[in-house]
């Protein structure tokens, strides 16, 4: 589907959020649409109605979930395990690894999510080597990224999109530069998947880690972590879980003593094989079942497309409202961030119009999403001018 015929569509229709207010912080978690919704109440009636006629509905679900997401980053479903969440998987990954314990360094950057820095602090006081590069004019300039990988550099971890002001990595770039001196790659996805176009094997990224929740448009508990398929025997198992098993048996014999037991099992060697443990959150994964075949049906190029006009937009008037412009102004994110000294007295003004922006203490984030459109960005221009 091509921008174009994207804006003639009425997507406004599909999400209720708008009946509630102008939504624009859709980077904080996307409001469900009307389809995801409906796939959420038609499980909940299967499960309501305890599942005997279509006992394999879950399990089946889950897999083709695996399988659209797959699809839309490039990746194989076998590729890809469920996780919780985005930083769930960058634990793992981390943990696979045997970090810190194999000793060298880990590169990340100051624009990486938050509570990855908390994780990477933490391992620096377990005597891991930590280096962190700090951002130029807003962005993570290469040069000096490559200028603090070495061969001693076990993992270069960075966000993709970064949340703070969607500054966003050449991924392909940072991988030939980490794998040029035989380091991995671990990018968190989260602000990426299913807001910008994504091919991890043309990118050739080791591991990256998505939660559902935001443009993937599902909700907590359920997330993706994508592991290049040639590196699981590179790795070891961080935690074990019956997920991980093709087949057990257990053999239990009540008239021999007690606690004899035989347990039979076969691991599956793909990535649920090695970091899935426990239950998934299977009402998320109706949502998914629903919004990441919509996704590949309108087309995440076509989606980005028809949101730059109005990221183009904020960036060349919100500085004149008062805005300092935090995100590189070539970028085709979904986020635009703007600093400004003091945020306080714009926050009860824009609780009045019932606008949805990110605010902190000295910045704003603004993430339009598809359905939004010129409207939604002149009610929030037009609130900041009053």
């Amino acid at each position: 589907m091509t921008a174009s015929a994207l804006a003639a569509l009425p997507f406004k229709e599909q999400f209720p959020v708008v009946h509630a207010e102008v939504c624009l912080n859709n980077a904080r978690w996307h409001p469900l649409s009307v389809g995801a919704k409906k796939a959420i109440v038609d499980y909940l009636d299967y499960k309501s109605g305890g599942g005997g006629k279509a006992p394999q509905y879950s399990a089946q679900q889950q897999e083709r979930v695996k399988e659209l997401y797959a699809r839309l980053i490039g990746a194989r479903a076998s590729e890809i395990s469920f996780v919780p969440s985005t930083l769930a998987g960058e634990n793992l990954v981390v943990a696979a690894l045997g970090l810190p314990a194999v000793g060298g360094n880990v590169v990340t950057d100051a624009l990486h999510f938050e509570g990855s820095l908390y994780l990477y602090g933490e391992l620096q006081r377990q005597g891991l080597d930590v280096r962190t590069i700090k951002p130029r004019e807003g962005r993570i300039d290469l040069k000096d990224l490559e200028a603090q990988i070495d061969k001693n550099t076990k993992l270069v971890a960075i966000s993709l999109v970064s949340m703070i002001n969607g500054f966003q990595h050449d991924l392909k770039a940072v991988c030939e530069r980490a794998h040029a001196q035989g380091a991995y790659v671990f990018a968190d996805i989260v602000q990426a998947a299913g807001a910008v176009p994504i091919d991890v094997h043309s990118c050739g990224v080791d591991f990256c880690a998505a939660a559902s929740y935001k443009w993937l448009m599902g909700d907590m508990g359920v997330g993706f972590l994508y592991v290049r398929e040639e590196l699981l025997d590179r790795l070891r198992r961080p935690q074990y879980g019956y997920r991980q098993l093709s087949d057990m048996e257990y053999h239990i014999f009540p008239y021999d003593a007690p606690g004899d037991a035989v347990f039979d099992w076969k691991q599956k060697h793909d990535a649920a094989g090695y970091f899935e443990v426990g239950t998934v959150s299977n009402t998320t994964v109706a949502a998914l079942s629903f919004s990441l075949e919509w996704l590949q049906q309108i087309g995440v190029s076509a989606i980005q497309e028809r949101r730059q006009p109005l990221l183009q937009r904020l960036q060349k008037e919100m500085p004149a409202l008062g805005f300092e412009a935090m995100t590189p102004v070539e970028s085709t994110s979904p986020i635009v961030a703007f600093a400004r000294k003091n945020t306080t007295e714009i926050t009860a003004k824009l609780d009045r119009a019932n606008i949805d922006i990110a605010i902190y203490p000295h910045r704003v984030r603004i993430s339009p999403s598809f359905y939004n459109n010129e409207s939604d960005v002149n009610k929030l221009v037009d609130c900041l001018s009053a």
